[in-house]
Formats: C-alpha cells, structure tokens, sequence
C-alpha cells in the first residue's frame, strides 16, 4: 500500500509517499515540499502546489491520501485560504480514486512522539528516527511533517512508536491510545 500524506499550506506544501509492505515495514519512496512564490496571486501559487503534487501522484500511484486536519485559526482569511488548499487536494486525489484520511495536527503528534503537544522539531526529530533516516539539518519541517501524517495513517493508535521502538505495550494501552485519537477528531482506517 503506497499512502501520499500531505501537510497542505498556501506557500509551501510538504507531502510524503510511503510504501507499506506486507511486513508492516516501512519504505520512504520520496517526501519534500511543492513550494509556490509569496508574490504570486493566489489562484496562481494554488495551480502551482496542485501541480507539483499531480506530477507526484502520477507517478507514486497511492492508494489513499492522508492530510492534516482543519485547526482553529484566529484569522479568518488564513483558514479559507488554507481551506482552498485542502479542498484543491482533496479533489485531485479523488479523481484519481484515492481514499482520503484526515488526522488532527494533535492526534498525529500523539501518534509520532505521544505528546499532542510536541514542537515540529521534535516530530521532525522522532519520525525521522523511527523511519530509519539520516537526520538532516536542511529538510523542511513541512516535509517531516508530511512523514508523520502518512505513518499517523499507516500505523494508528501509536502503532507507529510500539512497531519502531523496542517498548512493549499492552494490548490495553493500544486501546487506549485508539480511543484518545478518536476523542481528538483523528480518524482511523477501517
């Protein structure tokens, strides 16, 4: 199964492609940023990002996309701008019959470092560290971010810490964890 997970923005879109094998394993196929100039229009930097991603998907061919929830912005023009984006996205993927998946910026914390309230940097830190990555000091924290929504997606309920680290947790804590991420407005894949 190849998930896209996207962390979508106005300026800079991160996005990463991960294969799950049969496994559970892991495998990083490609992730970075579709970034689009702060000068241009709108309409023009929202053909740009969606671009850019289209080229992608074309390519990867995942089955389902996996994308940042909606938050609570005090500015109204940053969330409906920030909504074009999502809904752009969203209908690219569909046309390409992908299934769609929406995570809360929380919940894919909990799912990477199980803290909902950890910074990008330690997200960054912790999701390239359990992917088996290099840590680089020049990857965006869009991209990163991007990695954590796909592994949110791959491996709920904090799956993803339990199969990467040599913990062991409990069947009721995975429950737990289930629960949590449902009472957070995260969604989980059936």
């Amino acid at each position: 199964m190849i998930i896209l997970g996207v962390d979508p923005g106005s300026r800079t879109t991160g996005y990463a492609f991960l294969e799950k094998r049969d496994d559970d394993s892991i495998r990083v196929l490609e992730y970075g940023t579709v970034s689009a100039k702060a000068r241009d229009d709108f309409p023009d930097r929202l053909v740009k990002i969606v671009s850019g991603l289209e080229e992608l998907v074309d390519h990867y061919k995942p089955q389902a996309l996996s994308m940042e929830g909606v938050f609570s912005a005090k500015n109204v023009h940053s969330s409906l701008v920030l909504g074009h984006i999502r809904g752009a996205i969203l209908v690219m993927c569909r046309r390409r019959g992908m299934e769609f998946f929406e995570y809360s910026p929380r919940s894919v914390k909990l799912a990477v470092t199980g803290d909902g309230g950890a910074s990008k940097e330690k997200v960054a830190l912790l999701v390239r560290s359990r992917l088996g990555m290099k840590q680089a000091d020049d990857v965006k924290l869009d991209a990163t971010d991007a990695l954590a929504i796909a592994c949110t997606h791959l491996f709920p309920q904090n799956e993803f810490m339990r199969k990467t680290s040599s913990r062991k947790t409990s069947k009721k804590k995975a429950d737990q964890w289930k629960d949590l991420i449902l009472k957070m407005g995260g969604k989980l894949p059936e």
